[in-house]
This record gives C-alpha cells, structure tokens and sequence, in this order.
C-alpha cells in the first residue's frame, strides 16, 4: 500500500514544482500541498474505504485547480498548462474513476465527474467517463439525453450524439423524451449545417467544396425520427410534442404541415388535436390596419370567435366529457385574460356561460367547473340561474361533498328558500364521515337565517353526532354562538353541560377560557376549573397548554407560588419531545426570555 501511495505522490512532484518554479505558489505552500496530498491518498487505502474520503480528496485537489486560476490571473502568467494543470485533472479523474468502481450505483458521483471534466474542458476524458457511465446505467433514460447533449453542445459531434440516442432506443424503445431529444437534436444539427451555409455564402465561399445534403438542411433526418418515433408510440399527446418542438424552427414549415395532416386523419377522435387545432386559430397575427386597443380588442374576439367555431365542429364528431373540458377550460382562461375593453369582457362572459350551460345540457360537464360557472352567474347578476343550476349541480354530484358545499354557499349566499332543504337532502347522501363541512355550513346559515329555538336544536342534533369530528366541531360552535347570543352567563351554562361529553377540541376550552378572561372581573377558580378539563384531554401531548396555565398563575389574579406544582406535573404528564420542549420554553419563561 505504501509503494503504491508513494508512487501517486511521485507523479504529483513535477507538477508542484512548477507551480513553485513559476512563482504561482511558495516552497512552504508546495510543501504543505504535498503533505495534504499525501494523507489523503493514505486515507483512500484504509482497509474500509469510505466515500466520503473520496469526496474531500477531489475536492480539496479541485480547491487547488481554482487557486492556481486566481493566482494566473492575477500574476498573468498564462503558460505552461500541461504541465500544471493536466496531471492535476488527471489525478481528480483517477480519484473519480477509483470511485465511482466501488460505488457504481452511485449516479451523482458519475454526474459530479461529468461536470467537472464539463468545466475543466476535457473533451476526450467527458466521452470516456459518459461511456463508463451509460455502460453502468443503461436502464436510466434521462442519463442517456444527457450524454447526448455532452457530445452535441460540449464536443460539437452530432455523429456522437446520433449514435448515442440510437443505442439509447435499443434500451428505450418506447421511451417519449428519447425521442423528443433525438428529434430536437436532429433539428438543431440541420440548424446548425444551414447557418454554416449561409455564413460561407455570405463570405462568397464556394459551397459546392463542402458537403450540405439538401435533405438533411430541410430536416429530412428529423423527419425521419418522427416516422419512427410515431410507429412505435401512438397518441395525439405525443405527436403534438413533437410539433410542438418542429415549431421553434423556422425551416420546418413542410415538416409542421406533414405532422398536422397525420395529426387530423389519425387522431380525429382524439380531443387533444381537436384542442390544438382551435387553439391553432388565435396564432394569427393582429391586422396592421388594427392599432387602437378597440380594433385589437375586436380582432382578439373574431380569433376566438374561430376557435369556438372549431371546437363546435369538434363536439359533432367528439361529444365527449374530455372534449366538453377542453372546451369550457379554453373559455374560462380566455375568461380570466385582463382586459379594459368592456365589449370583450361581456363576450367571453357570454361564450363562458353559454358553453358551460351546453357541456351541462349534455350531461358532460366535469364537477371542477361548476365553482367558476357559479361565480359569472353571480357576477353577471343572473340569480336565478345560479339557484337553478346549484340545485341541478347537487342531484347530479349527489356524493360530492364538495359539490354541496358549493351548492349550498351558493344558495345561502343567495338567502333562498330551498337551503334548509338541500342542508337535510345533502346529509341524507354524503358519507357521514365527511359530514363535516356541511354541518358547519348549516350551522353559520342557521345562525343568521333561522330562529334561535332551531338553531339550538340543530345544535343539540349536531353534538351528538356520531362521527367524532363533526360532534367536537359543533362544541365549538355552539359555545361561541351562546356566548354571541347569550353573554357569559349563557357561555358558561353551555358550557357546564357540555364539559363532560367528548370528544372535544383543545378550542373549545381555549374559547371558555378567553370568555372569563374578557369578563370585567374575571375569576381565578374559573380559570383553573377550564385549564385542569383541558389538560385532561391534552395534557399528555401539548406543553404549550401547560405553559399557558403557568402564565396564568404568575398573572395578576394567578398564585405564583403554584408554578412549581404545575411544572412538576407538566414533567410527570408530558410524553416523549413534549418534556424536552416544556422544559425548555419553562427555563426561558424562568429567566425572562418570554
């Protein structure tokens, strides 16, 4: 072991002694450098190895490459590189190769030796290490894309990065962004070949002396990946990723055109091309004669206008609950575009209604699009539609709970009659377990729209719910609407018959404890009764609980002399971190840090 560390220290000597030699670094700096060197290479030869020696090695020989970049630039002395800097990248890649053989599965130890050789510029060592790399993990797509696009940006060999994406699909053979990339990259090398051309036409070159195939500069290699790519995945999604991508090139208008032909024949009943095709519409660029904001507003329109058009031809052939979205989702986002032309916001509110109404008519419309429907109707003042449609929306969801929900703020909102109703309707059908949001709708309903005997009552029936959350919550409820309604006197009888039925919520006696508090004279014994029934039920799991009791009692009607017992029993009651949290913020309160 020591002839082998010893003769990796050897190969680093020439290279220090330059740096001393050239005035980049002092003897007394080389030497420390080299007994740093040296027990880290020990390091490495233990008889466990660990990573993370690896790792502090090649980092501390790349803090060594990035000083002598600072320290040429300041002398500027810019010679002598292969002797300086080479052997130390190479010693950092024998480091990464030693690595990245014990640790093979370690991706981003092979992706941290791709990017320094990527910085450092070592062209020939990156293919290597990408070819070790992909021979390890050929199972990962994503590694194969970025090898590709290495050997595209970094080496400037599109013949690599062909052959790479071609291996690549031998592994991947339906894999969407291997052939997204290999596509792209095609593109950007028949880019790259046409601004070659023109730049050698432009210095009046003689083209003819190099070789620019007309099929590859029109993309014809591109085009070829899409007839491949689209054999072996089918979809309109796929397709129209690819379009998509053709489009960021200006060259591509024969290739764009041959993808849309093969979109409409194949995918006809696809909504995805059906949504493309109308969205297509509003591309077309704004009149020249059209400058004041009415006559964009007004050709803004007549493109949406086509579209609908579109999409209408779409729901002939495609009477779908897909096409249906595709649709209203294209009229509520022109719906939110910011406008200041008064016409067009009343146009897209009217298509907007008119649609949704239609995918409702139809039977089609997605649940999640009834919230925005309601909310224009309501805007555009039309309240009884919106009454009419919430109710529909409830016998057609009649297990969503949040459609009722949402039917039923609708309707309370709207004060009509139909809510006490719909409340009773909407807990006959939605799972008892998820109850919860309805009761508390009915119960803020209630309180603003019924009498205060039906309200108690729905409060009586609510506590003893069987579902635990809905009974705690109403606790709550029904504590704070005495309190509203009644004053303390009211609160406090509230609250003495309930404090014996759980399941309750910490709230419930926090709420008790801040109506004594508001109280003129509030009493200490009160405080107690509620704080010590809090900590029956969390005294085992919440310190801040006890720690609000203590602030109590060294308050102005509190018993100071009573904290001691309190914390004492805080520390027998409390469970696991809670001890260790209470002790904590009680040593801060101690010394007056809270």
């Amino acid at each position: 072991m020591a002839d082998i560390v010893q003769q990796r220290i050897e190969d680093k000597i020439p290279a220090l002694e330059q740096l001393e030699r050239v005035g980049l670094f002092t003897n007394k700096e080389v030497k420390s450098m080299l007994k740093r060197s040296t027990a880290l290479e020990y390091k490495l030869h233990r008889a466990v190895q660990s990573k993370v020696d690896f790792i502090a090695y090649i980092q501390y020989e790349i803090n060594v490459l990035e000083l002598i970049k600072k320290r040429r630039s300041r002398i500027g002395y810019h010679f002598k590189r292969e002797e300086i800097e080479f052997p130390i990248i190479h010693c950092i890649n024998n480091v990464f190769r030693r690595a990245s053989s014990k640790w093979q599965e370690d991706v981003q130890l092979w992706l941290s030796q791709v990017a320094f050789n990527k910085k450092w510029g070592t062209k020939t060592q990156l293919s290597k290490v990408l070819s070790s790399m992909l021979a390890m993990h050929p199972d990962k797509p994503a590694l194969w894309i970025m090898a590709a696009k290495c050997e595209m940006e970094d080496r400037n060999s599109s013949e690599s990065a062909r052959h790479l994406f071609l291996r690549a699909l031998r592994f991947h053979p339906e894999n969407k962004k291997v052939y997204q990339e290999y596509f792209r990259m095609e593109l950007m090398h028949a880019e790259k070949l046409r601004k070659q051309q023109q730049e050698l036409e432009q210095a009046k070159i003689d083209v003819r002396e190099y070789e620019f195939s007309p099929e590859i500069l029109s993309g014809k290699l591109a085009e070829v990946v899409y007839r491949d790519a689209t054999q072996k995945i089918k979809g309109a999604e796929f397709a129209l990723s690819l379009l998509q991508i053709a489009a960021i090139f200006d060259f591509t208008k024969e290739l764009q055109d041959t993808i849309l032909q093969e979109l409409q024949s194949q995918y006809h009943d696809d909504c995805l091309m059906w949504d493309f095709m109308a969205k297509r519409e509003l591309d077309y660029s704004v009149a020249p004669e059209l400058q004041s904001l009415r006559g964009r507003a007004l050709d803004t329109d007549r493109r949406e206008e086509r579209c609908c058009v579109v999409y209408e031809e779409a729901i002939k052939s495609l009477n779908t609950e897909a096409m249906w979205t595709c649709y209203v989702t294209f009229c509520l986002e022109r719906f939110k575009r910011k406008t200041n032309v008064t016409e067009l916001k009343g146009k897209r509110i009217e298509r907007l209604l008119r649609v949704s109404q239609s995918a409702h008519d139809a039977e089609l419309l997605q649940e999640t699009f009834y919230k925005s429907w309601l909310q224009v109707l309501l805007l555009s003042g039309d309240t009884a539609s919106a009454t009419q449609i919430a109710i529909t929306a409830t016998q057609r969801f009649s297990q969503s709970v949040e459609m009722w929900s949402l039917s039923l703020q609708t309707l309370s909102h709207l004060k009509s009659a139909e809510a006490g109703h719909l409340f009773q309707e909407a807990l006959k059908h939605v799972n008892p377990k998820e109850t919860l949001p309805i009761w508390q709708l009915q119960a803020d309903w209630s309180m603003t729209s019924q009498t205060p005997e039906e309200t108690e009552g729905l409060f009586q029936k609510g506590i003893f719910s069987p579902v635990p959350a809905v009974s705690s919550a109403m606790k709550e409820k029904y504590l704070e609407w005495s309190y509203k309604t009644g004053g303390y006197k009211r609160a406090r009888k509230t609250f003495t018959s309930l404090h014996e039925h759980r399941p309750f919520t910490k709230l419930f006696f926090m709420k008790m404890i801040q109506f004594e508090k508001e109280q003129e004279t509030p009493k200490m014994s009160n405080l107690r009764d509620y704080y010590e029934r809090a900590l029956r039920d969390f005294g085992s799991s919440d310190e801040d609980l006890w720690m609000d009791y203590i602030k109590e009692e060294l308050g102005r009607h509190g018993s100071p002399e009573n904290c001691g017992k309190l914390h004492w029993r805080a520390v027998k009651t409390l469970e696991g971190e809670s001890v260790e949290r209470f002790t904590t913020q009680y040593t801060l309160l101690q010394t007056g840090h809270i």
